[in-house]
């Protein structure tokens, strides 16, 4: 299972986060085959809570396509949503991360320009609601090849939950 995870906090084009992160998914849908895409949820921002709150989802899809070329697409589709890369964890019209490619694990160690520069799964996962809860709602039972732990597990240890889910 590939696991994807979404956010976004700023418009873009007058197109609102909300259907920026759908429609991110469903660009995402026309390369790959897309399983299953959680609800959308409202989280505050992090780790600056005075900036604007996101839209936050997850999806599961299944491509041929390697994690190098996987993790290209989605940078793509993020520049085709005016995504720029200003400073880390700044508000941002679309935020696509690749949380797990299957069981593969990577240290983020490797040579330059070798594609080997990202962990796998995403690291930090274990900490963030923003991707713990849509995650619960389409893989409770995905185990950390790392820790062994569910997604259900990790979400159940985050000491604060502030996400809420966006009734359609």
């Amino acid at each position: 299972m590939i696991l994807i995870a979404a956010g976004s906090s700023l418009p873009f084009c007058g197109i609102d986060s909300q259907q920026i992160v759908l429609s991110a998914f469903s660009a995402l849908g026309r390369l790959t085959d897309l399983r299953v895409v959680s609800p959308l949820y409202h989280t505050p921002a992090w780790p600056y809570a005075t900036e604007p709150p996101f839209v936050n989802a997850a999806a599961a899809i299944e491509t041929d396509l390697g994690p190098e070329a996987l993790l290209a697409v989605l940078h793509a589709i993020e520049a085709g949503f005016g995504r720029l890369r200003r400073r880390k964890n700044a508000p941002r019209t679309l935020d696509l991360d690749l949380i797990a490619y299957g069981q593969e694990c990577r240290d983020g160690q490797g040579a330059v320009g070798s594609g080997a520069g990202f962990q796998l799964p995403h690291p930090r996962l274990a900490e963030r609601e923003f991707v713990l809860a849509p995650l619960a709602d389409i893989a409770p039972d995905w185990r950390s090849p790392e820790t062994g732990k569910t997604v259900r597990e990790m979400l159940a240890a985050l000491p604060v939950r502030a996400a809420q889910q966006i009734l359609r």
